[in-house]
């Protein structure tokens, strides 16, 4: 993994890749481990990754090959044949992770994964999530996450990925922002004409977060049916 720079300037990020079907319907790793390539993040949260062989290796290893990344599986969903969910990819020195269950009866499996960093001798957390497509399942996923963060005495944190909520003004939404500080609304879905905010990155304490961006380059319009969206953060 490589060192941190001087100017303690870090990227993340966060891509639900959709397993990697991009607009066209089409199966195409190699295109979103191009777009991951565009983003040069530091640590990248995935979602909607499938665990299934691609030339010979399980896709997210596949991805962390591509990109130079180390990868950390998340996965929620467990198949017979391939598993699914969660995962993240990191450039930077990871001190432990481990797997948090967010799954609510009689819904699909949730969860989040939560790292936690060495940068420079000071720690960073980091919870990469996809939260459930009911609001009374966002609700009590986002409480878990918020007691998870609180439970941490990092430096920075950062809670990142796909939240599903759709509208600006949902509890879950006011809750984190509550807790974390509002950035702005960006969109991120769909790829092609985004409409709606479905990804974000929280940063505490928010005077650490330099910029939050979407990536629009004409591959990420194709690559997957969700944008990425980039913070960039300074210690």
């Amino acid at each position: 993994m490589t060192e941190i720079t001087s100017s303690r300037i870090l990227t993340l990020a966060t891509y639900n890749i959709h397993a990697c079907i991009g607009g066209d319907g089409r199966f195409d790793p190699a295109r979103i481990a191009a777009v991951l390539g565009e983003l040069d993040a530091d640590i990248i949260a995935l979602q909607e990754v499938e665990h299934h062989s691609v030339d010979e290796l399980d896709l997210l290893e596949y991805l962390a090959y591509q990109t130079g990344h180390e990868a950390i599986a998340g996965p929620t969903l467990f198949r017979e044949t391939r598993h699914y969910g969660n995962a993240l990819l990191t450039r930077l020195p990871l001190q432990s992770f481990k797997h948090i269950d967010l799954s609510v009866a009689g819904y699909e499996p949730r969860g989040a994964i939560e790292a936690i960093f060495d940068v420079d001798g000071y720690e960073l957390q980091v919870i990469a999530t996809h939260l459930g497509l009911k609001s009374a399942e966002r609700r009590w996923q986002v409480k878990q996450l918020i007691d998870l963060k609180s439970q941490q005495e990092a430096e920075i944190s950062c809670l990142l990925g796909d939240v599903n909520e759709w509208l600006l003004w949902g509890r879950p939404l006011r809750w984190l922002h509550r807790h974390f500080g509002s950035p702005r609304h960006l969109a991120t879905f769909p790829a092609r004409w985004p409409i709606f905010a479905l990804d974000r990155i929280w940063i505490g304490p928010q005077r650490c977060q330099m910029k939050l961006s979407v990536h629009k380059s004409e591959l990420a319009k194709q690559a997957s049916d969700h944008l990425p969206l980039i913070a960039r953060i300074r210690f």
